[in-house]
């Protein structure tokens, strides 16, 4: 369903396809991505299925950089893919933890956003089938004043402008800023 030639509404497997087929893994500078649970993510890619994190590694290669705002440790066997690619591992994939964290959005290259209730995960913007997917929708737009709020919003976020006077800053695992 369109809206205006730059905002689209999209839901079950046409997220997968737009947002990380046709957006992220289209990437040439770098792509932000926040959300709540953060899992290893499979694509399709070949005649099978893999880690979208080997992806996001050839991109890096191309050099493409990564930054992940989640709200709780990432899954165990996201952490174990991560650690098989060096180029994400040594600074092209930065990710910082918040517990208040529950946007779902991505944003590529300054020129496309993602804004929706689906996390980054296989059920939310995976590509499994339609049967056992989560029901998630979303708005896509290259409206290029929303993508730039998106951009500011996020960050913000990142450079831990919610941080110095959150509730929860005692417990935090990784605070941003100085005391």
């Amino acid at each position: 369903m369109s809206f205006s030639p730059d905002i689209e509404l999209l839901t079950g497997f046409q997220l997968h396809q737009q947002v990380i087929q046709e957006a992220v893994l289209c990437a040439e500078q770098y792509v932000w991505i926040a959300t709540a649970n953060l899992k290893d993510m499979h694509i399709q890619m070949g005649r099978g299925f893999k880690p979208i994190l080997e992806a996001f590694d050839r991109m890096a290669g191309r050099g493409v950089s990564f930054r992940i705002v989640h709200s709780d440790l990432p899954s165990r066997p996201f952490r174990a893919t991560l650690e098989r690619f060096n180029r994400l591992t040594s600074g092209a994939l930065e990710l910082q933890i918040c517990q208040r964290c529950h946007w779902k959005m991505a944003i590529v290259d300054g020129q496309f956003a993602y804004l929706g209730s689906a996390n980054f995960t296989g059920a939310g913007l995976g590509a499994k089938s339609e049967r056992t997917r989560n029901l998630e929708l979303g708005i896509t737009s290259k409206d290029p004043s929303m993508v730039k709020k998106l951009q500011e919003l996020f960050d913000n976020f990142w450079i831990g402008s919610y941080c110095h006077d959150c509730f929860l800053r005692d417990g935090c695992p990784d605070p941003i800023g100085e005391d």
